[in-house]
């Protein structure tokens, strides 16, 4: 809990920018002013057509909001979102989502509450899962029209009248945990407004969220590689009843298994998903282990592998005579074919089990929409 906190303590209000410091240009993006005329954009949607202004043209409503695939106070928001199109669809205003957010300047830590980041194929996922019917636009590359509008976090929104003057900007409301009800709906109350033919009473608010990830905090990833490339990588020897303590799981924590060998093909092919899936989710409730199926005298070829891998999780090799033992101790279905992956909730029970290369996006998706992790805070 208090982890958690301290997470949205720094992320609100773009305040993550105490944990990835990057050039205070990409800290100061002006905010457009209540009664400044909406900037044209031409981006690309996740339909693959082109929206402009003149898209939307024909409703008396613009609401653009700024939000993203990857954090977690956009992915609390977008049912609320969703439900926003649909009740004001056939009242004349139309709903447009912009991701704003330079994909290159996401870090895999930063992607702790998300099976996706934010590129533009991933937005297309994202937008199919959700069933977006709206119109949900990159802007990831250029961010040229990120900052004419000024998002300070996602999600982010700005609304416009029958002129596309500003007449709000700031929140959707004021609770971001979707099963609790909002003191504020600000958002709706400014749409409601402006259908009356009335002035927002409240035409500006603090927004909090993710902060908007710019494109000069590129060189942070470099920062990032040469810290995870120092963190030592060590291969320890377990047996039969080691392997079973680690299958009971008495931790606190969601735990994927991976069983492998350097003489597996599809093993040495799938590893690296492993390496970035524990850089996205070590900081939650999460571990990675990987065991080795080589013979024991294997082992520094092994550990060499680990490291070039930069394999920082625990790894252990198996030192037992007979691998039926190891395979009896990992799970009694498993048929004995490598790679072999299961992930293990606290108490022992198996909710995932894989023979052969992982799907690492249904991976991904297993561990985040697991309660024991979560998409929010």
């Amino acid at each position: 809990m208090k982890k958690n906190l301290l997470f949205l303590i720094l992320s609100t209000v773009g305040l993550s920018a105490a944990l990835f410091p990057f050039p205070a240009k990409a800290q100061e993006q002006a905010i457009l002013a209540i009664g400044a005329g909406a900037p044209d954009f031409k981006l690309k949607g996740v339909d693959n057509k082109t929206y402009t202004l003149a898209s939307f043209s024909d409703k008396k409503i613009l609401v653009v909001i700024f939000t993203c695939n990857h954090c977690p106070t956009a992915q609390a928001y977008e049912d609320r979102i969703i439900k926003l199109h649909e009740n004001y669809k056939n009242k004349g205003v139309a709903v447009v989502a912009i991701s704003p957010n330079d994909p290159k300047s996401i870090t895999l830590n930063e992607l702790g509450y998300s099976d996706l980041s934010d590129s533009f194929e991933e937005m297309k996922i994202r937008a199919k899962e959700k069933q977006f019917l709206f119109p949900y636009l990159y802007d990831g590359d250029s961010q040229e029209i990120s900052r004419a509008y000024g998002p300070v976090a996602t999600p982010h929104v700005f609304i416009f009248d029958a002129n596309r003057k500003l007449r709000y900007q700031g929140r959707i409301d004021d609770v971001e945990n979707p099963a609790k009800t909002p003191n504020n709906f600000n958002t709706i109350d400014a749409i409601e407004s402006l259908l009356a033919g009335k002035a927002v009473a409240v035409p500006t608010t603090r927004v909090f969220g993710c902060s908007v990830k710019w494109t000069e905090k590129n060189s942070y990833q470099e920062k990032l590689a040469a810290e995870w490339a120092k963190e030592p990588v060590t291969l320890e020897q377990i047996d039969a009843e080691g392997v079973k303590n680690l299958l009971k799981n008495n931790s606190d924590k969601l735990r994927l298994i991976n069983v492998w060998a350097t003489w597996c093909g599809p093993c040495i092919k799938e590893f690296p998903d492993f390496i970035t899936i524990n850089r996205m989710f070590r900081g939650r409730d999460f571990e990675f282990i990987s065991i080795s199926a080589d013979e024991e005298h294997r082992q520094e070829k092994a550990l060499k592998f680990l490291k070039d891998k930069q394999a920082s999780n625990k790894n252990y090799i198996f030192n037992g005579p007979d691998k039926y033992e190891l395979m009896d101790a990992i799970d009694k279905k498993w048929a004995g074919g490598l790679p072999y992956t299961i992930i293990v909730e606290p108490g022992g029970k198996i909710v995932y089990a894989k023979q052969g290369i992982i799907n690492p996006q249904q991976i991904k998706r297993t561990i985040v929409d697991h309660p024991l992790i979560g998409r929010f805070y």
